[in-house]
C-alpha cells in the first residue's frame, strides 16, 4: 500500500535526521510526482513496488493530481513552499510534470535540497519542468532560466510522435548499465538533446518506426548522470517512460532501481 504524504504534511519530513543511505539500512526514498499527461497513481504504485523488491527502501510520496479544470502543467506540489521538504531522505525522485511552473521561488525551493547535497533521480517529465524565459532558446550556465536544466543535466525541449525506442547501452563502461541488454519499448516519447552540462551518456535510443522519415536515424542520450551544486549532489536521470507499460516492464524498473542505488552510493 502507498504511504502518502500529501499538502501540508510534507512539512513534517523537516523533523527527521540527516540522510544518510548507510550500508545495510533502508534507503529512505522519497517520490515527487503529479502534474501533467501521465497516470501518476498507477506510476506510483509501480515505482514503490520495484524499489521495495529491488532494495531495502522505505518510499514516500509527495504528490498533487490536478483536479478537472485546473491547469495540470502547473500542479499545487506542497513541496513549491518547503525548501525542507527532503529533509530526512537519501534521495529524492523527481516524477512531477510542471512544464509551466516558472516561479523562481518554486524553483529555489525544488533545488534547495539538491543545493544542500541530497542525491536525485529524475524520470520523463521531470526533465520538461520548471521551464521559463525563451527556454526554446539556446541557454547557458548561469542563465535564470537555464536552473533547472543544470540540475536534470540535458536541456530538452520536446519530443516527436510516441513511437518503439530501441535503447542501446552508451558503450563507456558505467556501473548503472553494467549487464544491460538492448532491447526495444512499447510506445514511448524519444527526448530531443539540446544543451548538456557534463553529464555521462547512460543509454540511448532511437525510433527507427517513428512516423516522421526525418526523425528514424536520430540518436539521443536516454538516461545519464553528472553531479549538481556546491555540494556535487549525485542525479540520475532517464527521459522514458511517459507510458505505464512502458514503466511496468522489469528492464525499465532494473535501470531506475540502479539509478537509485548509484545515486545514493549504494550500487
Amino acid at each position: 500500500m502507498l504511504k502518502l504524504i500529501a499538502g501540508a504534511a510534507t512539512l513534517a519530513v523537516s523533523a527527521l535526521p540527516p540522510a544518510h543511505a548507510e550500508p545495510g539500512q533502508a534507503i529512505r526514498v522519497l517520490v515527487v510526482s503529479g502534474g501533467c499527461c501521465h497516470d501518476y497513481p498507477r506510476q506510483r504504485e509501480l515505482l514503490e513496488r520495484a524499489l521495495k523488491e529491488r532494495m531495502p527502501a522505505e518510499v514516500n510520496h509527495v504528490y498533487y493530481d490536478p483536479k478537472p479544470g485546473e491547469k495540470a502543467t502547473r500542479p499545487a506540489l506542497p513541496i513549491y513552499a518547503n525548501p525542507h521538504y527532503a529533509d530526512g531522505y537519501d534521495v529524492v525522485i523527481h516524477h512531477e510534470c510542471a512544464a509551466d511552473e516558472d516561479s523562481a521561488e518554486a524553483l529555489d525551493a525544488v533545488l534547495a535540497p539538491h543545493r544542500k547535497g541530497i542525491p536525485a533521480v529524475n524520470l520523463h517529465c521531470a526533465m520538461h519542468s520548471y521551464r521559463s524565459g525563451a527556454w526554446k532558446q539556446p541557454v547557458k550556465a548561469g542563465d535564470a532560466n537555464a536552473r533547472w536544466f543544470e540540475f536534470t543535466g540535458i536541456r530538452s525541449t520536446g519530443h516527436g510522435p510516441q513511437s518503439p525506442i530501441r535503447l542501446s547501452g552508451a558503450g563507456n563502461g558505467h556501473p548503472i548499465a553494467d549487464g544491460f541488454v538492448s532491447y526495444s519499448t512499447g510506445r514511448d516519447e524519444l527526448y530531443n538533446n539540446l544543451t548538456s552540462f557534463d553529464v555521462t551518456p547512460v543509454l540511448t535510443g532511437v525510433q527507427p518506426e517513428s512516423a516522421v522519415e526525418a526523425e528514424r536515424a536520430k540518436v539521443y542520450t536516454v538516461a545519464w548522470t553528472h553531479t549538481y551544486g556546491p555540494k556535487r549532489a549525485r542525479v540520475f536521470s532517464t527521459t522514458l517512460a511517459h507510458n505505464a507499460a512502458v514503466m511496468a516492464d522489469p528492464r525499465y524498473l532494473d535501470l531506475v532501481a540502479r539509478g537509485v542505488l548509484w545515486a545514493v552510493g549504494r550500487l
